[in-house]
């Protein structure tokens, strides 16, 4: 119950509305993503005897134009769906690299969004995390993750402008501050 509760306040919450549907959808992308371009690959294998890059290597060479076919269409989604997930998992890349606890958020969010096989419970999420982030206890781990999703968001949404604001207001006050401080 409390663990439906905590994810009802992240999803609910403007800050990780986005980046929280996007993890939870995660797994499902990239599977969904590997069965097309296998079906893609099939169908062309199927209907052209040929590979994909051999066919369009082809096309190119003769000039015909594939547009406004369902082929293309399907293309321009994998695509789509391909620069998300590169996008993706750029940002994640970058958190763990650069950020000051980017490697421990990498493995909270590997464990709970990332990885291939999604962990049955936060018991074994935190069991596989113990190797890497030392005495992790329930609460310690969902404030972490909470953490690890807004650095996330940073990178992928930039600060918000709430947070821009409070930031520029310190480094230059306004005149009627200043004057006040004075």
């Amino acid at each position: 119950m409390k663990k439906d509760q905590e994810e009802m306040n992240i999803a609910d919450n403007p800050l990780y509305h986005d980046i929280w549907k996007l993890l939870k959808k995660y797994r499902d992308v990239v599977w969904s993503l590997e069965l097309s371009v296998q079906q893609v690959r099939s169908r062309f294998e199927i209907e052209y005897g040929s590979s994909i890059e051999d066919f369009l290597e082809s096309v190119y060479v003769a000039g015909i134009d594939l547009s406004n076919r369902s082929i293309e269409h399907h293309a321009k989604c994998i695509e789509r769906s391909h620069r998300m997930l590169k996008l993706l998992d750029t940002s994640i890349d970058l958190l763990r690299t650069k950020h000051k606890n980017g490697e421990n958020y990498y493995w909270l969010l590997y464990y709970s969004f990332l990885s291939p096989q999604q962990l049955r419970n936060v018991e074994e999420i935190i069991e596989k995390l113990r190797p890497h982030i030392r005495d992790i206890s329930f609460r310690t781990y969902y404030r972490r993750r909470r953490e690890a999703i807004d650095a996330l968001s940073s990178i992928l949404w930039g600060y918000t402008s709430k947070d821009s604001i409070d930031i520029l207001e310190k480094f230059f006050p306004d005149d009627k501050d200043a004057g006040e401080q004075k």
